[in-house]
């Protein structure tokens, strides 16, 4: 049998599951009798620990207290918890830099050796900044709280070119690229799935009705929206070269790849720059055609002129 301190601990890992406990499974989970599990679960409350007793059925839950109490951690749930906040330092989300690095120190310092030498090994990873606009976090709990809810969202948004408008629809995920974060969501408006970037989503409270689910977008739909929605310019290309090596070289945040035949792919995108476009399939070498939109094809044309003109003539 544990010891009353070790079975407290057993016992609060086991609460800290997503889960309902019968007063039974507890017991048998801990080698003790039910009255017992009542007494620790007595000591655990007059600890901090939120514990509730399940409507109907002599069991437990942990609930949300008044104050945040101390979680217990396997070793792998450390790691990703270190892994997490070291990556939220670099500053996808809003002000959240500095207290990102003060958790992670909490963290560490409490650390047994042997994963304190994991999460230190961490350090020799790079972990670039994102280079995309910060979201702020009030809107990405917000948006997040909608679509756990199944609730429509309304909000006021900015498009590329500045022009603002107010959207409604249904929120379905949010998508996180590396740079940046964005909703997919069906437009009431539009009747169609659509990309948003939070970061220029500003929600409006409270939220809509509750609706039901719509059948998700595959996974290509989504990606091809968050490669090329949102952006001024959508962008097609068909490229001379097997699908996976166009694919090892373009992530799936950044465009949309697929095979036309064994030899050849096509590639969509999207760009505010069409200089950025150019230049980002022409570096792929590899010969490529432009499907789309007319402006690249005529923009090309003459940044082809400017630079053909800039060679000295032998």
């Amino acid at each position: 049998m544990l010891e009353t301190s070790a079975r407290l601990l057993k016992l609060l890992s086991l609460l800290q599951s997503p889960r309902d406990w019968s007063g039974a499974d507890l017991a048998a989970e801990l080698g003790v009798g039910v009255r017992t599990v009542r007494r620790d679960v007595d000591k655990l409350r007059n600890l901090g620990y939120p514990v509730d007793a399940v409507p109907g059925v002599a069991g437990y839950r942990l609930g949300a207290g008044a104050a945040l109490p101390p979680l217990l951690l396997d070793d792998d749930e450390a790691v990703a918890v270190a892994i997490g906040l070291r990556a939220a330092a670099t500053g996808s989300v809003a002000g959240i830099e500095e207290s990102s690095v003060r958790a992670l120190t909490k963290l560490e310092q409490v650390l047994p050796s042997r994963l304190r030498h994991r999460v230190k090994l961490l350090q020799a990873i790079a972990v670039m900044p994102s280079g995309g606009a910060a979201v702020q976090p009030e809107v990405l709990l917000a948006v997040a709280e909608a679509c756990r809810d199944r609730q429509r969202l309304r909000f006021d948004y900015r498009s590329h070119d500045g022009t603002a408008g107010r959207r409604t629809t249904e929120p379905h995920r949010m998508v996180h690229t590396g740079r940046r974060w964005y909703l997919v969501a069906w437009d009431l408006d539009r009747d169609d799935w659509r990309t948003f970037r939070l970061d220029r989503l500003e929600p409006r409270i409270p939220t809509g009705p509750r609706f039901t689910a719509r059948e998700v977008p595959d996974l290509d739909a989504t990606a091809r929206g968050v490669a090329s929605g949102g952006y001024r310019y959508q962008a097609r290309f068909i490229i001379e070269a097997p699908v996976e090596v166009i694919a090892d070289r373009l992530a799936p945040s950044v465009a949309t790849v697929t095979p036309i035949d064994a030899r050849t792919t096509q590639v969509d995108t999207g760009s505010n720059s069409l200089d950025e476009l150019a230049l980002h399939i022409g570096l792929l070498g590899h010969p490529f055609q432009i499907q789309s939109p007319p402006e690249l094809v005529a923009h090309i044309r003459e940044l082809t002129t400017r630079l053909a003109a800039a060679v000295p003539a032998d």
